[in-house]
């Protein structure tokens, strides 16, 4: 069996020299990304940090009956971050909100397009597949290495692998939910003379809407899944509680952090579960 293993495939070498390549030539590129991405989380904590934290709890909790009209949800939005500011985390909760906002945002921005992309070609979706298979089951720590080089500590790794790890779910959702769309609707809207945009306007994309907004949800949750692991990149939030905790084998701080991640989780997907399953629950 030595010979297999004296004519290794240098994979990794490969993946090293891959990115020695971008950090030499792509430095400009990723700095600028960076301090574009830094922007838009600085923005996001400026807007959940600088009014009082029972304002943004009274904005939340508004926005929570908006989105779902269920004075259950709104109520449990309000006693939840209630809870929070009680325990003091309210600061490492709004910083992990933004960076779930920004990165659920970025996945959303690139998903669905991709998605639509490849339900019209399926060339592109058998193209994508193995790279979303990679993008799911590598384990994140690996993508962590080079996110940390390129980007260096902070936020900005933090969110570039929470993005890495989440898109996959939208590119997918939003892709089953164009397919799914009934032949015969397609097929009534091109005999009135409708285009191929507006076919996906105001046939494909209706029909797709509960997809997509399951996409969101899936994106939310996987995003905040990653908080604990952005953090050891540097990434400020409720993470940074949790591996202190870790540390110092401190059950009580440990727990807490932990519960105000959990509530922050259901008040989200209780705030864009799609329609009619949310107000089931």
């Amino acid at each position: 069996m030595d010979f297999l293993t004296d004519y290794k495939i240098p994979v990794g070498m490969w993946a090293k020299q891959a990115v020695d390549w971008l950090t030499l030539h792509g430095a400009w590129f990723f700095d600028w990304l960076s301090s574009v991405l830094e922007t838009v989380i600085d923005g996001l904590l400026f807007l959940l940090q600088w009014p009082h934290p029972l304002a943004v709890v009274v904005a939340l909790t508004a926005l929570s009956f908006l989105f779902r009209r269920s004075a259950g949800v709104a109520l449990f939005t309000a006693a939840g971050l209630l809870f929070i500011i009680n325990q003091g985390y309210w600061k490492e909760t709004t910083e992990t909100l933004a960076l779930v906002v920004a990165a659920t945002a970025v996945s959303m921005a690139i998903g669905v397009p991709l998605g639509i992309a490849s339900a019209r070609r399926s060339w592109l979706y058998e193209l994508l597949r193995p790279v979303l298979d990679l993008m799911q089951t590598i384990p994140t720590f690996v993508y962590l290495i080079p996110a940390l080089i390129l980007f260096g500590l902070g936020m900005v790794p933090g969110l570039i692998a929470t993005v890495i790890f989440a898109i996959p779910a939208p590119i997918r959702l939003t892709r089953l939910g164009i397919i799914s769309t009934p032949q015969a609707l397609t097929e009534a809207a091109i005999a009135f003379g409708a285009k191929p945009a507006q076919v996906l306007r105001k046939v494909e994309l209706p029909f797709a809407t509960p997809q997509i907004m399951a996409g969101l949800t899936q994106t939310i949750m996987l995003s905040l899944s990653m908080v604990v692991i952005a953090a050891l990149v540097g990434a400020d939030g409720l993470g940074v509680p949790v591996i202190r905790a870790l540390n110092t084998v401190n059950i009580a701080r440990g727990f807490e952090a932990g519960l105000c991640i959990v509530i922050l989780a259901i008040i989200l997907d209780r705030m864009f579960r799609a329609g009619s399953e949310g107000d089931r629950a």
